[in-house]
């Protein structure tokens, strides 16, 4: 007879961890190793997705760290990829420079019992000690609250077969976080937010600068509700 221990171990992972990458070769082992230890406990798979062909960001984890393939670059391919590679029954989607919270394993779990919840994400944190991130954190997270829209950078989570269901993310070059929550939305499914928030990178307000990178995002933000197509806004995202 298995022992208790082993047959823990046969059960299908609970939760997959998907991860888009792409040019995050200095990164990545510390982002895997991040994952590694909030998922320490639970049932969990890390399914890490690179969009170069060449595999240039896989190639450098380490054996049985995690699951990689390649997938064409471009978020929601890549998370499309990675959801159709997965075990587990919710899909956690988390980006290379977002850091998770203490307990925020047990709070995607916990939140997912729920029958009538379909989907969530977490409040917005920003790495670095500048005033103006806690200015952006909380007009995020207060849009966040009347939107009910979650960015990528939020870590959404969906339940599996909620996904399957709305067809997963559209095949478009950007703004595919927006356009699931609006999916769901549409399908009257319920979205729980966790006021518990991530640690997302600040490296591309830093390096873009911040007040052009404030007004370009909420700018594409509002174009895209008002009909832009993503395929041009694109062109301004890079």
């Amino acid at each position: 007879m298995k022992n208790t221990k082993d047959f823990r171990i046969l059960l299908p992972p609970a939760v997959s961890i998907i991860v888009p990458v792409l040019n995050e070769q200095e990164t990545i082992n510390r982002t895997v190793k991040h994952l590694a230890g909030a998922c320490r406990g639970f049932n969990v798979e890390i399914i890490i997705v690179d969009g170069d062909p060449a595999g240039s960001t896989i190639n450098r984890v380490g054996v049985n760290q995690a699951i990689t393939l390649v997938a064409p670059a471009g978020r929601a391919s890549q998370m499309n990829a990675g959801a159709k590679a997965a075990s587990g029954g919710i899909l956690f989607f988390v980006h290379a420079d977002t850091h998770l919270p203490a307990g925020a394993m047990g709070d995607v779990i916990q939140t997912c019992r729920g029958p009538e919840i379909a989907a969530g994400a977490f409040f917005l944190g920003i790495a670095g000690s500048k005033r103006i991130f806690r200015l952006i954190e909380i007009l995020a997270n207060v849009r966040c609250r009347l939107t009910r829209i979650a960015y990528g950078d939020q870590a959404v989570f969906v339940k599996k077969r909620v996904f399957c269901q709305i067809g997963g993310f559209a095949d478009i070059p950007i703004m595919e976080d927006i356009w699931i929550m609006q999916r769901l939305k549409q399908n009257r499914l319920t979205i729980r937010l966790i006021p518990n928030p991530v640690e997302t990178s600040a490296r591309r307000w830093e390096k873009e600068g911040l007040i052009y990178g404030i007004v370009r995002n909420n700018l594409l933000s509002c174009l895209y509700y008002a009909g832009v197509k993503p395929s041009v806004l694109k062109r301004f995202y890079k």
